[in-house]
């Protein structure tokens, strides 16, 4: 069983990881693009999206953060559904 001081230490980190995930789909997406020459979305953004959304949803439930835990959940269905339409993606070109 963890102290109390360790379980805070662990959502902390948790936070942390979930907010580094949200950092790196912004430079993914931004190096695809770049590679391209234009403006694209690749699917590792989402992924991206969906891993720190749930870990962000699971740090709010944690925190007891009514605000944070809807807005978390209400994208996180988002980046759910766009993962649910990328096989859908390569099918239409």
């Amino acid at each position: 069983m963890l102290s109390p001081a360790e379980s805070q230490a662990c959502w902390t980190g948790a936070g942390f990881l979930a907010q580094a995930l949200f950092g790196a789909r912004f430079l993914v997406q931004w190096l695809y693009s770049e590679a391209r020459g234009r403006s694209l979305v690749p699917a590792v953004f989402w992924y991206l999206s969906a891993i720190g959304g749930a870990i962000l949803l699971g740090y709010a439930i944690h925190r007891s953060e009514p605000v944070f835990v809807a807005g978390e959940a209400t994208t996180l269905l988002i980046f759910l559904r766009n993962l649910q339409l990328l096989p859908r993606r390569g099918s239409r070109r």
